[in-house]
């Protein structure tokens, strides 16, 4: 079957001396995976190894295999060329960070429009805007909507987040939660968007706790999922 779709990229990985297996993020197949023979070693040719660096946006056209396995492309343009991702040091590796999270969460070959729609808005909206710090954060909580676990808002009138039943508490739970700030500021962060006037201002102590805190959400609700690697590349960068 041949597809057309927008795609955007998730990871890449080398295989043999020339080649590149990439996994992407499409508009109408979900999780798709495409073989990208002799990239590395080309010097001209449409398809080349910067159209795959971390969340770029593609439009693409393939032959899709339905038993699953390496797809070939046969087309391939940048749908949305970035201004600023790439050029910016920030956030150049929140697109990093991002994209491995993204690659550890989203597994299946299930087509989700609404959740591919999220992606690209907030992928153009970071590379349309300057003031970043949060983005990540406010990222990953919008993102747990999609997945099935975002924390429940009907019940937040505690002081501790429960990471395993994503509720906030009155009484403190024996196992993992958050307290203090780090629960006062995702509670804050619940509800808004990535333009919102009334973000919290959060130190460089007050975003890595919340942050680490997010991640180990993940791990909790997500089978498989691991703390990204990219993860203390970010610390060092928003200190």
């Amino acid at each position: 079957m041949l597809v057309e779709t927008k795609a955007l990229v998730l990871h890449s990985i080398k295989y043999n001396d020339s080649s590149l297996i990439a996994h992407c993020y499409t508009e109408t197949l979900g999780i798709q995976s495409f073989m990208l023979k002799g990239i590395l070693s080309a010097k001209k040719g449409k398809i080349r190894k910067a159209h795959f660096q971390p969340l770029t946006l593609l439009k693409l056209q393939f032959q899709h295999k339905n038993k699953g396995g390496l797809n070939f492309i046969k087309e391939l343009r940048v749908e949305q060329p970035y201004q600023s991702i790439y050029a910016s040091i920030d956030k150049n590796t929140i697109a990093l960070f991002l994209s491995e999270v993204l690659y550890k969460s989203l597994r299946e070959e299930e087509t989700n429009p609404l959740l591919f729609e999220y992606l690209e808005n907030a992928v153009l909206w970071l590379d349309s805007h300057d003031t970043i710090a949060n983005f990540h954060l406010l990222f990953l909580l919008k993102l747990t909507q999609f997945l099935g676990f975002y924390p429940n808002a009907q019940e937040s009138l505690g002081e501790y987040f429960n990471l395993e039943d994503g509720c906030f508490t009155l009484e403190q739970p024996l196992a993992h939660h958050l307290t203090g700030n780090t629960a006062m500021h995702l509670k804050q962060l619940m509800g808004m968007n990535f333009a919102s006037d009334n973000l919290p201002k959060l130190n460089q102590t007050s975003r890595r706790e919340l942050i680490n805190a997010l991640v180990q959400y993940f791990e909790l609700h997500l089978h498989g999922f691991s703390k990204p690697k990219s993860l203390e590349i970010l610390h060092q960068i928003f200190r």
